[in-house]
């Protein structure tokens, strides 16, 4: 079969498409002809293995990744399943998320996977698991946010924020977003109620509070989010960045919040198949809307993760693996 296999850290130069070995699945195996992914920040932090510590965690390797096939995002059709797997069958429209999904076929077990709404693309489908379960998780799991409540959303522009957005407006949110000035229009059609352009406007230093507030890029200063949210507020410091200064994010909101009481609250996401469920669901009805920036042949893989990592991408960016 045909995949992207990343040969060494740095650019997109790295990523060669190659043939490889079909994946064979056992009794409880399920093998999905993928005909949709999409780019996750996960991707993009492989490709560059930076810092050069970062080597040393899980999934890296000192040369090279130790998974050669990047791709976590799958949309694509059951191919074969093992004699104990019981909710799937071979023909089925697929959607979830599988570790080597930049490849035509991936294996997993059961709870890695839902059915596709019939009335999504595999391209849409393949814009959702890893971004709108990482938003779900933030708004409901950690951030509870409750009808009424006034939310900032900080990054709102691509895939992670595009669906934060959605889903804390689907939850009665009333929904503050700052992006950049090409995604303005794109973060206000999708619901927000007021759309900042950070090139402009700080909302982290003009004196506002909020109840909640989901920081999507990871990039804000902690002590300007503790200004910013009210007193018995949270605030949800979404994965990003390279594995470096999230481990320094994530220890330094934990001495905040066991120091000061702060409710700072650093997670990365968990897929299962419930949340996959539920998101299949708002997608079926319209209440959340994948936002796709650009799709990208199996052949120009490069190009879409360096579109990705150059910040350009509006929402999603998909790798289509059909004709």
């Amino acid at each position: 079969m045909r995949a992207i296999v990343q040969t060494g850290y740095g650019t997109p130069d790295v990523l060669h498409l190659r043939k490889v070995d079909r994946p064979v699945v056992g009794d409880d195996g399920v093998l999905v002809r993928v005909l949709a992914s999409s780019v996750n920040a996960q991707d993009w932090h492989l490709l560059r293995g930076r810092p050069l510590v970062s080597r040393l965690m899980p999934g890296f390797g000192l040369r090279r990744p130790r998974r050669a096939v990047p791709g976590a995002d799958v949309a694509g059709i059951v191919e074969e399943v093992g004699a104990n797997v019981e909710t799937l069958r071979p023909g089925d429209e697929v959607f979830g998320a599988r570790s080597g999904a930049f490849a035509e076929f991936v294996a997993g077990g059961e709870r890695h996977f839902v059915r596709k709404p019939a009335t999504l693309s595999f391209e849409q489908a393949a814009a959702l698991p890893v971004a709108a379960t990482t938003a779900i998780q933030a708004i409901r799991d950690h951030g509870r946010l409750r009808e009424g409540q006034r939310v900032l959303v900080l990054g709102a522009g691509g895939g992670v924020g595009s669906f934060t957005v959605q889903f804390a407006k689907a939850l009665g949110g009333h929904v503050t977003a700052t992006t950049s000035t090409s995604k303005v229009e794109t973060v206000r059609s999708i619901g927000a109620d007021e759309v900042i352009d950070y090139s402009r406007e700080d909302v982290t230093r003009c004196g506002r509070r909020f109840d909640l507030i989901l920081d999507v890029g990871g990039y804000a200063p902690l002590q300007r989010l503790h200004d910013t949210v009210t007193p018995d507020g949270t605030v949800v410091l979404i994965g990003a960045g390279n594995v470096t200064s999230v481990t320094a994010r994530l220890v330094t909101a934990k001495a905040r919040s066991r120091i000061r009481g702060e409710r700072l609250i650093f997670f990365l996401a968990r897929i299962n198949q419930h949340d996959l469920s539920l998101i299949g669901e708002l997608a079926d009805t319209v209440k959340v809307v994948p936002i796709i920036d650009r799709i990208y042949p199996l052949t120009e893989a490069r190009e879409a993760v360096g579109r990705f990592g150059a910040g350009q991408a509006i929402g999603k960016v998909v790798i289509t693996f059909q004709p």
